[in-house]
């Protein structure tokens, strides 16, 4: 069954995590387990120019998304510049690592660039006290225009993932991603509740392997048009391919 990864990155991420994985090694990983696309960034908001020459080397495999920190020095012109010049797709942001809240004022003028451009907007969701669902929904809930992407839909702790199914429920524009979630059977709730085009498949790459995360998807319970739209259909629809 044809796959899209929603959600990987490339790059070394060295201390606490020692993993890393390069384009080269993704796109075997890719052809291993029938992914025919990877919405990627790299390891942090300093790594777009690794993913866009991935991007270039591998066109029809790779989307590329902008990794920025709200904190950077002329953020919006750097998106602007990725999604206007060099083809990205989307913005990628990570509360946890750069340590903000996830509804903080200095996102709204990079999710006025998002509803601006038209693209979509990655945020890592499941790690307190920056990165809770409840706080990425009052952002999408500023900004209902903007499509936004829960990573990890609540990741490994279970009230986050009610909460992130329960606030994906309350806002349309709010979409969920499953890796590194571990209750397969969330998936196929998130399908029913949430919606049967705003739940996808996705790694995390190099932090979770293909193996894993498919056995997710497979074994939560949904039919064969449910396992389509996960695996593949929602994020093609997503990112208008």
């Amino acid at each position: 069954m044809k796959k899209i990864d929603a959600h990987s990155h490339i790059g070394n991420f060295g201390g606490w995590a020692e993993v890393s994985i390069d384009i080269e090694s993704l796109v075997k990983q890719m052809d291993e387990y029938e992914i025919e696309k990877t919405i990627l960034c790299g390891s942090g908001n300093n790594d777009n120019d690794d993913v866009y020459e991935a991007f270039k080397r591998y066109p029809e495999r790779i989307i590329p998304i902008v990794f920025v920190n709200p904190y950077e020095e002329k953020v919006v012109e750097k998106i602007h510049y990725y999604i206007r010049q060099k083809g990205f797709c989307g913005i990628k942001l990570h509360p946890l690592m750069h340590a903000y809240v996830a509804d903080a004022q200095e996102l709204d003028p990079l999710m006025q660039a998002a509803e601006d451009l038209g693209v979509p907007v990655f945020i890592h969701c499941g790690h307190p006290p920056y990165s809770l669902p409840w706080s990425i929904a009052l952002l999408a809930e500023r900004f209902p225009k903007v499509k936004v992407i829960m990573i990890h839909m609540g990741h490994g702790h279970g009230v986050y993932i009610d909460a992130s199914i329960k606030m994906a429920a309350r806002y349309p524009n709010i979409y969920l991603e499953m890796s590194g979630m571990p209750m397969s059977s969330k998936i196929r709730q998130a399908y029913y509740q949430v919606g049967k085009d705003r739940i996808m498949f996705g790694i995390d790459a190099p932090f979770h392997h293909p193996t894993v995360e498919i056995q997710k998807v497979l074994t939560s319970g949904l039919d064969n048009q449910g396992l389509e739209d996960v695996f593949y259909n929602n994020a093609s629809k997503l990112m208008n391919l």
